[in-house]
């Protein structure tokens, strides 16, 4: 996989196995296949759950979406994931105001997130799931300050989107971050550098811009050999990380 806005995005989750039920759902139908796990954790490429301990409660109010390859394939998937028992949270159809060929579906996961299958008739590159997230911010002034600082250390830029939002963005992918009272809490993204100095310069960045450190530039073996990555917190308390995957001896 080539470089693009996430490297992963990880959920924390209350029930694990439920979870694993929602996401390989919504997923499997979309044809991403069967995630690789290790007990506590499954991954689908570039978005990961994990169980909820104390110290890392369930992720609350994010909006994650899978890229869909046609409009049916919309409409099957929110057949197969309301039929499944998952709430609905917005019928198939075109919602010009995003785009004018956007077309997705929505539902909700075990911990009331929302989920939803999309489809561009624009192309999109690469082969990430993630077509987008939505994170709602308690600060937005606070939070552009922060991915400003550190979207560049990573080729990334951030662009305004309507009064209440901005956007960060590789220019295929993004991500909005929108002001709402109900903000999202405990997601994880980690972006993809490459080489250890862009991680090195990422830490640098969100410190330099007055964000909490969560963990200074180095290898993390635990991972894999070669994993090298540095985290801080975003304003509203999110895991932020740029890491190099250098499998290199």
């Amino acid at each position: 996989m080539g470089l693009s806005v996430f490297d992963h995005v990880t959920i924390r989750v209350s029930d694990l196995d439920e979870a694993r039920r929602c996401y390989g759902l919504a997923l499997g139908s979309l044809g991403y296949g069967e995630p690789s796990a290790d007990g506590h954790f499954y991954e689908w490429e570039d978005f990961s759950i994990s169980r909820a301990r104390d110290e890392r409660p369930p992720t609350r109010n994010l909006h994650v979406a899978f890229v869909a390859h046609s409009r049916e394939e919309v409409d099957a998937w929110w057949r197969t994931m309301t039929g499944a028992g998952f709430p609905d949270d917005g019928s198939p159809g075109p919602r010009p105001q995003y785009s004018p060929s956007y077309y997705g579906a929505f539902v909700r996961d075990p911990d009331g997130n929302s989920v939803e299958a999309v489809h561009h008739e624009e192309p999109r590159g690469g082969e990430n799931r993630i077509d987008h997230l939505w994170i709602r911010v308690s600060d937005l002034a606070a939070s552009r300050r922060f991915y400003e600082a550190v979207a560049p250390t990573v080729g990334l830029r951030v662009h305004d989107g309507s009064e209440n939002r901005f956007h960060v963005t590789d220019g295929d992918r993004s991500f909005a971050l929108v002001r709402e009272d109900q903000v999202t809490e405990n997601v994880h993204l980690a972006f993809p550098a490459s080489d250890l100095e862009t991680v090195e310069a990422f830490h640098r960045a969100a410190l330099a811009s007055g964000a909490p450190d969560n963990g200074a530039p180095g290898e993390r073996p635990e991972y894999h050999h070669g994993y090298f990555g540095a985290y801080a917190f975003d304003p509203d308390g999110n895991n932020v990380e740029a890491v190099c995957h250098n499998r290199q001896d």
